[in-house]
């Protein structure tokens, strides 16, 4: 089994990421082979000042390492360090077809009624993420709800690309379930928005980088109701503040949620706080100390990231070669 995922070097990681996406990265390493990058080509898509591009791709690859992705049991690199990725994605261009490409829900909705100022990166974003897929031969890609669509479409390319070349070549992948269940943490302000670092609030969100008194602030502010907590956890319907809270005190204590409840049932958020606090404050002050010590060494980063790019090439050379020579082309 391998496993290939990126994320975008954007800056700004929050709790979101962390337990929406990075934990889980991290158990999958204990379960398959996993390659995950920096998707700084990705980033290509919306304008990003060349120097916040470079610091960017460095503080991600920094709080990944920090988060327990380990470079010694998966392959960690920038996307624009492999050639390949852009040069499969061109090929595969003459594969998907632009009525595929339309009908993709992201495209719609991040382009909104400009399509016609979109830049032409972000209609072909998916056809990119299909070479990062098949690039690797990868077998299976861990996705959110948001993406299952754009992982139909690399299976669609793949499966078109070895019908119309006659080959063998291309892996359709499946979704990935492993690596336990990605919590979705949803904003301290408004529990039916997603914690963004778009928000305009800066309290909607816990930073990674937040020190212990700013988190300890932002869950004492957060948005509550006035009514106890259940120990049923159906009664949390209909109280998204209240379900967010508890969502994300079970996820980092890894405890369910009927489990906390059972514990918590019949509290005030007056009591529950400042456990969600403490338990905030233990998971991210370690991690935020080792993040402190790679800014301190970008050399060592540099090293690390170096050093997967040099495997991840290696990987990817014999799949570049097979497709330039199935579409008639010199490698």
């Amino acid at each position: 089994m391998r496993v290939v995922s990126g994320i975008q070097p954007t800056g700004g990681l929050h709790l979101g990421n962390l337990l929406g996406a990075i934990l889980r990265w991290v158990r999958m390493q204990e379960e398959a082979e996993c390659l995950f990058f920096l998707a700084d080509l990705h980033s290509l898509s919306e304008h990003m000042d060349p120097k916040v591009r470079r610091a960017s791709v460095r503080e991600m690859a920094a709080a990944l390492i920090a988060s327990g992705i380990d470079p010694a049991k998966s392959i960690l690199f920038a996307q624009s360090a492999v050639p390949a990725h852009a040069e499969l994605c061109w090929i595969l261009n003459g594969t998907a077809r632009m009525g595929w490409l339309n009908r993709m829900t992201q495209w719609k909705d991040k382009a909104g009624k400009n399509r016609e100022g979109a830049s032409v990166a972000l209609f072909d974003y998916p056809v990119l993420q299909a070479a990062d897929i098949l690039l690797y031969k990868a077998t299976h890609v861990p996705v959110g709800e948001d993406q299952k669509q754009h992982i139909e479409l690399t299976r669609d390319i793949a499966l078109k690309f070895n019908t119309d070349f006659d080959v063998d070549l291309f892996v359709p992948p499946e979704p990935f379930i492993g690596g336990g269940t990605a919590a979705r943490v949803m904003s301290l302000r408004d529990g039916r928005s997603k914690m963004s670092k778009s928000d305009p609030s800066d309290m909607s969100r816990i930073h990674l980088t937040d020190s212990d008194d700013e988190i300890a602030q932002k869950v004492r502010k957060a948005k509550t109701d006035p009514e106890p907590l259940p120990q049923d956890p159906a009664l949390l319907e209909g109280r998204p503040e209240a379900k967010n809270l508890v969502g994300i005190y079970a996820a980092v204590t890894g405890e369910s949620v009927t489990q906390v409840l059972l514990r918590v049932g019949g509290q005030g958020f007056g009591q529950f706080k400042p456990m969600l606090a403490d338990a905030l404050v233990a998971l991210l002050s370690p991690l935020r100390g080792r993040l402190d010590g790679f800014r301190r060494d970008p050399a060592e980063l540099d090293r690390l990231l170096a050093a997967g790019a040099d495997r991840a090439r290696e990987l990817a050379a014999p799949t570049l070669a097979e497709a330039y020579r199935a579409v008639g082309l010199t490698p």
